[in-house]
């Protein structure tokens, strides 16, 4: 594979890039991390009944899976940060709905929380984004941005006593 988007048939044929493409999310021919983020809202609708102790394993395992997935599939494509690569992004939601209360306007605003803090990068989300390489660097930006978007969310929720 080049550093051209792979068509749909091509991730098909390949899990990790099928999985790094956020099943054909990353696809999206403009805003692929946007299209990525959405795709994992129904995974964290399905997720948020969980303990939090389950909730926060399987966003630990995913991240661990994605350090390999991103990293796999950037190898693959020759490009350390190819935008279709979105597994980043759905776990970067995930993290950021950690402990959110529930509901369709929690979902939408850790939604916009995240893409906000991933799309302007403040530090020390941008130095991770140009600095740390491999898959590790690709999933940091996210768990970065994830980070501040989830603070923001708990501190809504606070003060609103959600």
């Amino acid at each position: 594979m080049s550093a051209q988007n792979p068509t749909f048939s091509q991730l098909l044929r390949d899990p990790t890039m099928l999985l790094a493409f956020g099943f054909g999310s990353g696809l999206a021919p403009k805003a692929p991390g946007t299209f990525g983020t959405l795709v994992a809202i129904p995974f964290w609708w399905l997720m948020q009944g969980l303990s939090p102790a389950w909730y926060l394993g399987i966003v630990v395992v995913t991240g661990l899976l994605g350090c390999y997935l991103c990293g796999e599939a950037a190898r693959k494509l020759g490009v350390h940060d190819h935008g279709g690569i979105v597994w980043d992004e759905m776990v970067g939601y995930w993290l950021t709905m950690f402990l959110a209360p529930a509901g369709w306007a929690w979902a939408l605003y850790g939604f916009v929380l995240f893409r906000l803090f991933d799309i302007t990068k403040p530090p020390p989300v941008n130095w991770a984004d140009k600095k740390v390489g491999g898959g590790i660097g690709i999933m940091l930006d996210d768990i970065l941005a994830a980070a501040y978007a989830g603070l923001v969310l708990q501190l809504t929720a606070w003060i609103l006593g959600a």
